[in-house]
């Protein structure tokens, strides 16, 4: 899928305006990047995202706009209730995935870091976290801890009633709080580590990340069954750097870089002039603690431009 014509271009333009709704169209361009913003922190897959924001689209040019006070939270709503649709399908396709599953990384601005709490929210560890939520926990969640969207209007998004919403939020909040990222460093910390990482892939000596790495750091890999990966997590230095030797091979090949991924300082890793990988890092009292690697090339895809995310 193209995504530079998917967010560059107008709805009308992809699936067709209906006569008279210019200013409809005006509306959902308006709120397209949060729209998909909410249907990414939800998904975890920018294609899924985009799909969801397209049949959003459609609902939207199809219902009566007069009739809708608020549009920004009719949006939401709808966007929502598809994604957690998308959401319970993709449920049952993860347990037959191979090995741990990641988000998808997305190619972002570095100005998205300003924002701290949107980009904490779509960094890959607090993406993983979400993905221990069941579906109408991380919808809450989301939509009042990130997007600051009321109990009320949560509710009728999510077809339950605001106490039973308000006891979501609660049991999600204690559930996030007790596994998120112990401590968000500054974007400069990040690049520092990222950039050791590059010196050493691109040297040829990965050994010298020992300094780097917290005796107890843990590596999450997705290859998705398609590039070699761990199947579960591998913790312990030792362990951590056995694995990257066995799958970083050496010499002209392959070539270290970094970017910005998701609001964070990352990785990528590329081999015969293709991406191969893209890592993100945890870092706590300066150490990395955690580094999730993106191995499976069918979520490599949208890197090469940068995707528009905002609340």
């Amino acid at each position: 899928m193209n995504r530079r014509n998917s967010f560059g271009s107008s709805p009308d333009e992809r699936a067709g305006d209906p006569p008279g709704a210019g200013t409809g169209t005006d509306v959902f361009v308006t709120h397209r990047s949060l729209l998909f913003t909410v249907a990414y922190e939800l998904l975890g897959s920018a294609a899924d995202a985009e799909d969801v924001v397209q049949e959003t689209w459609l609902r939207w040019s199809a219902a009566a706009r007069d009739e809708v006070r608020e549009p920004r939270a009719y949006l939401v709503r709808i966007v929502t209730r598809q994604a957690l649709n998308r959401l319970r399908t993709l449920a049952r396709r993860r347990e037959d995935y191979v090995g741990d599953w990641l988000p998808e990384p997305l190619l972002t601005s570095p100005d998205l870091a300003d924002d701290v709490e949107l980009a904490e929210s779509v960094s890959l560890a607090m993406l993983t976290v979400l993905e221990t939520l069941t579906p109408t926990e991380r919808a809450v969640f989301v939509l009042h801890e990130v997007f600051g969207e009321s109990y009320d209007d949560i509710a009728a998004a999510i077809d339950k009633q605001p106490a039973a919403v308000r006891q979501l939020a609660h049991r999600a909040r204690e559930h996030v709080a007790a596994r998120r990222p112990r401590q968000r460093v500054s974007a400069a910390q990040q690049r520092a580590v990222m950039q050791s990482f590059v010196q050493a892939v691109n040297s040829g000596d990965l050994a010298g990340l020992v300094d780097a790495l917290a005796p107890d750091v843990v590596l999450t890999t997705d290859g998705g069954g398609l590039k070699k990966s761990a199947l579960r997590p591998i913790v312990g230095v030792d362990k951590v750097l056995r694995f990257l030797l066995a799958v970083t091979p050496t010499g002209p090949a392959i070539r270290a870089s970094t970017l910005t991924v998701n609001g964070e300082p990352a990785l990528r890793i590329d081999i015969d002039g293709a991406v191969d990988s893209i890592v993100t890092a945890e870092i706590v009292d300066g150490a990395v603690t955690g580094l999730y690697a993106v191995r499976n090339p069918e979520k490599l895809t949208a890197l090469a431009d940068e995707v528009p995310l905002s609340r």
